[in-house]
């Protein structure tokens, strides 16, 4: 038997690794947006890396167990409840058939990681089980879960529960950070004073916040005058349409800028003035709305740098739970 769905929560998806490899016909790689989170819910649980998780966001579900489980919740800090009754994040626990697993209000971090031992058995769409809802692929029929859903669950690979993830490697979610990022492809678009402002501004998340993009307030960013080239708009943060890599800032308007995350669009008309750095798109992924962000730039090396030290984190964890 699998788990039954009795609240949804506020957006509740099922999410794994991605499909990479479709972005050049307009399919995003989507996956858990919290990637670091995601792979630690499945260790604690003894699953592969890329066993399916639920991906909850601000607000989690109530859901009903039809046989035991043992079960993990990571990334956000938003407190498990099993029969109402406190259970530990960043460490696996028993759930009993006919148990309901829910969730206390979220204090903070934005997206919670839901691992079930067996892995959630949706049916594999391009080589993955994640949603993509704006496509409709993937997870449960393509979208959010909805009361009244029923949830597959695979074998279990026998994990017991009472494993933890060391308190060093575990997440934190402060309310302001700073994300790096490396300038370009159209920074050049800005004027000096523009580029400084984006570096120097205190971004504040806003509610329109979700898989595909982070929208941010804070300032106005000035560009330069030019003549709009032929097949691009009339505002000066429009170009000709251009592929949009995972993670890239556009700017419509020079106000508002939307960080792109992993369901965002391939390709658009508007500039990208940086892009944030891999190893801090789990960060971006944890942000909740009002807290606040400045973007700090950095070039390649410690860029290289900063992934090298997210490999060895990633692996740190795989020997703590192994």
């Amino acid at each position: 038997m699998g788990v039954s769905v009795l609240q949804p929560g506020l957006a509740t998806t099922v999410q794994d690794v991605g499909r990479p490899g479709y972005y050049n016909v307009g399919i995003p790689p989507s996956g858990s947006l919290d990637q670091y989170s995601s792979l630690a819910a499945n260790l604690l649980v003894g699953n592969a890396e890329d066993a399916a998780v639920l991906e909850c966001t601000y607000m989690g579900p109530e859901l009903r167990f039809g046989s035991p489980a043992t079960v993990a919740v990571t990334g956000a800090d938003l407190p498990p409840l099993l029969g109402g009754e406190p259970r530990p994040a960043w460490e696996s626990f028993a759930v009993g058939a006919g148990e309901v697993l829910s969730f206390d209000y979220l204090r903070s971090g934005a997206r919670a990681y839901v691992a079930v031992s067996g892995g959630f058995d949706v049916p594999a769409v391009l080589g993955s089980r994640s949603t993509y809802a704006l496509g409709s692929l993937g997870g449960l029929e393509g979208r959010a879960l909805v009361a009244g859903d029923e949830l597959p669950i695979g074998d279990a690979g026998g994990a017991a529960p009472g494993r933890s993830v060391p308190e060093a490697l575990r997440s934190t979610h402060p309310r302001h950070r700073e994300i790096r990022v490396m300038m370009g492809l159209y920074d050049h678009r800005l004027t000096d004073g523009g580029r400084r402002t984006f570096a120097e501004a205190t971004w504040r998340l806003t509610t329109l916040a979700d898989r595909t993009g982070m929208r941010y307030r804070g300032a106005t960013l000035e560009f330069r005058e030019r003549v709009a080239p032929f097949g691009a708009g009339s505002d000066p943060s429009n170009i000709v349409d251009a592929p949009y890599p995972i993670g890239s800032i556009q700017v419509p308007g020079g106000v508002e800028p939307i960080v792109l995350h992993r369901d965002a669009v391939s390709g658009g008309g508007y500039v990208m003035v940086a892009t944030v750095i891999s190893a801090d798109m789990d960060d971006v992924a944890q942000s909740a709305p009002n807290n606040t962000t400045r973007f700090v730039e950095v070039d390649l090396r410690p860029g290289r740098r900063a992934r090298r030290r997210r490999a060895a984190r990633l692996e740190a964890l795989r020997e703590a739970l192994a």
